[in-house]
């Protein structure tokens, strides 16, 4: 009996201790409020199920500024809905693959990658892998090859519409076959607008844009903003910007609350009520080849990603009634 404790599964021992501790301070600390908010949101999440949308949502991840967590939030989001049982397929065109890394799908330039669809015309299907943790999320991985794939697109007929035409192939492929419609697809974009990421907003029809709440936090972002317009304007006219997503978020300080509240004025419509904070969860997952989600779904980070996509998906729906 005496060694009963230590043979316990270590979350249940962490959750006797959380217990303890609530059990000696009132809501008014800042940790108890903190587990009752958490605790909170957790209910309103348990048991819910993820509307389908009436047809594939295409949403390309981007921003110009680098460090805003642009890879982790498609990552994430990907798992997040997929783990909810929706058909999710991730297109990361980085060449550093972060997103491939990430979601534990091999990304060594022996192997076919999304740089072969480009430029080889190799289809899709050829390509995409599974990710070994969740069984409806497949992944078009990115090699170090797509470094050089801006300058070899250059040349190539319709340089601009590849990736949309291998997108549209794919969906076909899938109802020949048939396999389940895609619900979502997410293109992982480099942080900077060459032929990848115009390839990206042509094959997309939303635009998920994150912010991290720190001082400059919309530098750049005007920028962003004329150039899909200019994508709208000569290319792919159904582009909108969607979804704005405010990351890094430390609830500490002012700054962060103060940067939170600028971007909601500027896009009152566009921005998600769900907010990510800065995380270590969040950080650690990717070294494990893994989401948030699969790594630690009890975690902040995996909740606030969690509410993230539940919103994202009932937004989709909303628009169309």
């Amino acid at each position: 009996m005496g060694n009963s404790v230590a043979t316990e599964p270590v979350h249940q021992q962490l959750e006797a201790r959380v217990r303890n501790i609530m059990d000696t301070m009132d809501d008014s600390t800042p940790l108890a409020s903190q587990l009752v908010n958490e605790n909170m949101r957790r209910e309103r999440l348990k048991g819910r199920g993820l509307p389908k949308p009436d047809r594939t949502r295409y949403f390309t991840i981007s921003n110009q500024k680098g460090g805003v967590g642009k890879t982790t939030t498609t990552v994430n989001v990907a798992a997040a809905l997929a783990q909810s049982g929706l058909n999710v397929l991730v297109v990361d065109i980085d060449p550093q693959g972060n997103a491939s890394t990430a979601l534990g799908i091999e990304h060594h330039s022996e192997i076919d990658s999304i740089y072969d669809v480009l430029i080889n015309d190799l289809p899709l299907q050829d390509v995409v892998a599974p990710c070994p943790d969740l069984d409806n999320l497949v992944v078009a991985p990115a090699t170090i090859d797509l470094a050089g794939a801006e300058i070899e697109l250059v040349s190539l007929v319709a340089r601009e519409q590849r990736l949309r035409r291998a997108l549209d192939q794919y969906a076909t492929y899938r109802d020949a076959e048939g396999m389940d419609r895609l619900d979502y697809v997410f293109i992982d974009c480099p942080p900077s607008l060459g032929l990848l990421t115009v390839n990206a907003f042509v094959a997309a029809r939303e635009v998920l844009i994150p912010i991290q709440c720190e001082y400059y936090a919309l530098e750049g972002l005007s920028q962003l903003l004329k150039n899909i317009e200019m994508i709208q304007k000569h290319l792919n006219a159904d582009l909108v910007v969607s979804t704005i997503l405010l990351t890094m978020y430390d609830g500490r300080t002012n700054l962060a609350a103060q940067v939170a509240q600028e971007v909601r004025n500027h896009f009152p419509n566009e921005v998600l009520e769900a907010v990510i904070p800065r995380s270590v969860r969040i950080s650690e997952a990717p070294s494990y080849q893994q989401s948030v989600i699969t790594y630690d779904r009890s975690s902040t980070g995996a909740l606030s990603y969690m509410e993230a996509s539940t919103e994202i998906a009932d937004r989709g729906v909303a628009k169309k009634t």
